[in-house]
């Protein structure tokens, strides 16, 4: 009986021929040295035990089923043993999200998905700690008046050449002017945005609730949301968010009340709206959009005029 032994640092492989067997021990995790000397030692002596019955008189094939046998038990020892020393070699602390663990030959790759949250939750600070606490405290809500010079600011009327109209006919304020309004009455530096949660990213939009605060005081709580279209415009979607916190905030301070008066939105609509045909210059697909009437049609739409009875003319258009 001949015995060939090679091993690696992550494999090893051991071939015992006989004159009438021939069995390999292929394995991919080595277990202790002392274990693997076993091992291979009762190995040995099963083949010595199986070559003395056949010089017996045992058939050939018995002899090749007790080397397949042994090479088999082998094997699952080596298994059991590979398995023990990763169990007790594995650390102990969390993967982080971007490990690389490898699992039955197959590589799983863990990486950072953005709609299942961004992890940004407030910092919690200490509760003997003299500053506020902005992410669960109502500090200062409804204490006092602002000063009239603020509240003349706030509640000033918004010109009308300050509101926009969407296609759908929703007029609105660009929340660049909501920010010059609070900068206005309050100043530079003197009021600000504090997040009360974690953002919440599901699988079309973003929504994270806010603090308005003012002067060192809390003015209004409100929760902003955005919707975005792909993975890579969450980090978009979580500004525009913020910003739309900051529009259902001043709600409470009276800024842009116009806005929410039903009757202002319909006379607005009359006197400085229009709904308009236009045509997309590359798909020709046609549909009515509002605007004001002194803006313009932008691209990739331009203005169309449909054909009038009896001029002949097919009408092919896509709606």
């Amino acid at each position: 009986m001949a015995s060939l032994f090679l091993q690696r640092a992550r494999w090893s492989l051991q071939i015992t021929r006989t004159p009438k067997s021939f069995a390999i021990c292929f394995s991919t995790a080595l277990p202790r040295r002392s274990r693997q000397s076993a091992i291979t030692s009762q190995a040995n002596s099963n083949l010595r035990s199986s070559q003395g019955n056949r010089h017996q008189g045992s058939p050939h094939r018995d002899d090749l089923q007790s080397t397949i046998r042994v090479t088999r038990a082998c094997q699952t020892q080596q298994a059991r043993a590979a398995t023990t020393s990763a169990a007790t070699s594995s650390p102990t602390h969390p993967a982080s999200p971007t490990d690389r663990i490898q699992l039955s030959g197959e590589e799983a790759v863990r990486t950072d998905d953005l709609t299942s949250g961004l992890g940004d939750k407030p910092i919690v600070l200490d509760e003997q700690a003299r500053q506020v606490d902005w992410a669960r405290s109502f500090h200062g809500l409804s204490s006092e008046a602002f000063s009239k010079e603020s509240a003349e600011a706030l509640l000033a009327p918004i010109g009308l050449d300050d509101i926009e109209v969407k296609p759908d006919g929703i007029v609105y304020l660009p929340e660049i002017k909501y920010r010059r309004i609070l900068n206005k009455a309050f100043g530079p530096g003197a009021w600000g945005l504090a997040p009360r949660g974690e953002t919440i990213v599901t699988a079309k939009a973003v929504t994270r609730e806010y603090a308005l605060v003012a002067l060192g005081r809390l003015v209004s709580v409100a929760r902003g949301e955005q919707d975005y279209f792909s993975p890579e415009g969450i980090p978009t979607a979580v500004e525009g968010c913020k910003s739309n916190a900051l529009m259902r905030c001043c709600k409470d301070l009276g800024v842009a009340s116009e806005l929410w008066d039903p009757r202002f939105i319909r006379k607005f609509i009359v006197e400085h709206a229009k709904e308009v045909w236009v045509e997309h210059q590359q798909t020709q697909k046609r549909r009515r959009i509002w605007m004001r009437k002194d803006d313009h049609v932008k691209y990739p739409f331009k203005i169309y005029t449909p054909p009038t009875q009896g001029s002949g003319r097919s009408n092919n258009a896509k709606y």
